[in-house]
């Protein structure tokens, strides 16, 4: 059974710092790149990052960039999204996937990300 399950959401305030975890199992880690989406109440869903899990190339949406770093230990099938200097427009429900060419992605069930001003 595919999972992909996030943690470390919560209540910050502006400028603060917080990491999220998405550890998956149930896949071949290494085939797949593994994302970072993020909704905000009555907002589309959007990409924040993205890390292949073969080569570790890593994209950032323009939004975050500079504050927000993704790594991964392929070890423990885990991606980590390492978020500094909050702003309270980063609040939103953060959901990781795993993608690739072979089928639809897999999505974990989110965490709350809360920045107060």
């Amino acid at each position: 059974e595919v999972q992909l399950v996030e943690s470390g959401g919560g209540l910050v305030q502006a400028g603060g710092s917080l990491r999220l975890s998405c550890t998956t199992s149930g896949f071949t880690f290494e085939d797949y790149a593994i994302g970072w989406f993020r909704q905000a109440p009555g907002k589309e869903r959007e990409i924040v990052s993205c890390i292949s899990s073969w080569d570790g190339n890593i994209y950032y949406a323009n939004s975050v960039k500079g504050r927000f770093t993704t790594s991964s230990d392929n070890a423990k099938n885990t991606v980590y999204l390492q978020m500094s200097s909050l702003k309270p427009e980063d609040t939103a429900v953060y959901y990781c996937n795993a993608a690739n060419y072979l089928g639809p992605p897999y999505w974990g069930q989110g965490t709350q990300v809360t920045v107060s001003s």
